[in-house]
């Protein structure tokens, strides 16, 4: 008999209305002895079934919901039901050849990030409930793409919260994880095994082409560039010159490798650099670009340094501003869920107050389709993607 979970009479709304966590003030009682990990059923104060989920009595969030449908068993079929379906929305929406497809909490697997990077996959189990069905997500992926490897990227702290170790390796046969994906007609080296998250920011392919038509004959340059793409997909949209900043000697290294395999290294070029102190300098300097584009790392990852953060973007984008040529542009990003949209373009038209620059909104978009959004749950809107024009 499975173990069930009876929430308390005053729980949140947002349980009923959709949301799959249960944190560990709203559970009343627990039935039986579940182990940490296990399917658990999940039951309303007067007993009507609200779902069934994986439990870890450790964590905060006590319960995290697989299915609200009572005839659903979760066993190896349901992980790949569940894996097929998330592929086919991809293939809907023309995430085909490189793209998340399995957005955790919006794709109903809470937890589960598994990027398609070609015919390569790279896999997170972030909570314990879903770790236990590794195996099972592994034959499911296995059965539905044959694909040519499997790559575990669990080395992120968040799974300590879960009392999970970090730890990251092949799930499949050995394969070189260095590998070349197509990207809107440019190729990029990828490292699977060392790359930031699993490899590669696949959330901003599409604003990727939103800079194309801004950047034809300009001068740009390009803070926080990672490994290049977005400078990369300036020279090849016809700027005439780019330089890229990344205080990571591995990253720039890889971005000038990245500029060679496109053909743009003679306009594309990319130097080690503290974006904060240079762009401060640079300030002074007086030096002027016709299009700046800034993809800062997420400054805050937890509520309490929120207004560190505010200060931090501020403070970017004031000085990303000061370098625009008057009529140029200002490419800029946020990734933090905790800096929602109406408090991000407030903080840019604050820098633009303190600058004394009008500024005229070109685009405003969030992550490519492949990271659904839903409505409720706030962690799967977390990209924010910003052109303006500094006049």
């Amino acid at each position: 008999m499975s173990s069930k979970v009876h929430l308390k009479r005053k729980i949140s709304p947002r349980v009923i209305n959709g949301h799959p966590w249960i944190f560990n003030n709203e559970v009343g009682t627990i039935e039986g002895d579940p182990a940490p990990g296990q399917i658990v059923e999940v039951l309303t104060h007067d007993k009507k079934l609200v779902g069934k989920g994986y439990i870890n009595p450790k964590s905060q969030i006590v319960v995290r919901l697989l299915t609200r449908d009572k005839n659903e068993v979760v066993n190896e079929d349901f992980f790949l039901r569940r894996i097929r379906e998330c592929w086919e929305y991809r293939k809907r929406t023309g995430y085909i050849e490189n793209c998340r497809l399995v957005f955790g909490e919006a794709d109903s697997l809470p937890q589960l990030i598994i990027d398609k990077f070609n015919d390569y996959l790279v896999i997170q189990t972030l909570a314990l409930g879903i770790d236990v069905w590794k195996p099972a997500i592994v034959k499911a992926l296995k059965e539905i793409f044959n694909p040519k490897g499997i790559y575990e990227r669990n080395d992120v702290p968040v799974r300590e919260l879960e009392g999970l170790p970090q730890q990251k390796g092949f799930l499949s046969e050995p394969f070189d994880p260095k590998i070349i994906i197509n990207e809107n007609g440019l190729k990029f080296h990828v490292d699977l095994e060392n790359g930031q998250k699993t490899g590669y920011f696949l959330d901003q392919q599409d604003n990727r082409r939103a800079v194309q038509h801004i950047v034809k004959n300009a001068d740009v340059l390009g803070a926080f560039t990672y490994t290049g793409t977005f400078e990369i997909h300036a020279a090849h949209y016809g700027a005439k010159s780019v330089l890229g900043l990344d205080i990571s000697e591995n990253a720039v290294q890889q971005a000038n490798r990245n500029a060679e395999l496109n053909g743009v290294a003679s306009i594309c070029r990319f130097e080690v650099a503290n974006a904060f102190d240079v762009l401060k300098q640079w300030v002074k300097d007086g030096r002027q670009y016709d299009v700046v584009m800034l993809d800062p790392p997420a400054f805050t990852k937890s509520r309490a340094t929120i207004e560190k953060a505010i200060t931090g973007y501020k403070e970017i984008n004031l000085r990303g501003m000061k370098l625009v040529k008057p009529g140029g542009f200002l490419v800029t990003s946020s990734c933090t869920s905790l800096v929602q949209a109406d408090l991000f373009l407030q903080i840019i038209d604050m820098a633009a107050k303190d600058v004394r620059r009008r500024i005229r909104q070109v685009s405003f978009q969030t992550q490519s389709g492949d990271h659904p959004i839903m409505r409720g749950l706030e962690n799967t809107q977390y990209l924010k993607f910003l052109i303006i024009q500094v006049l």
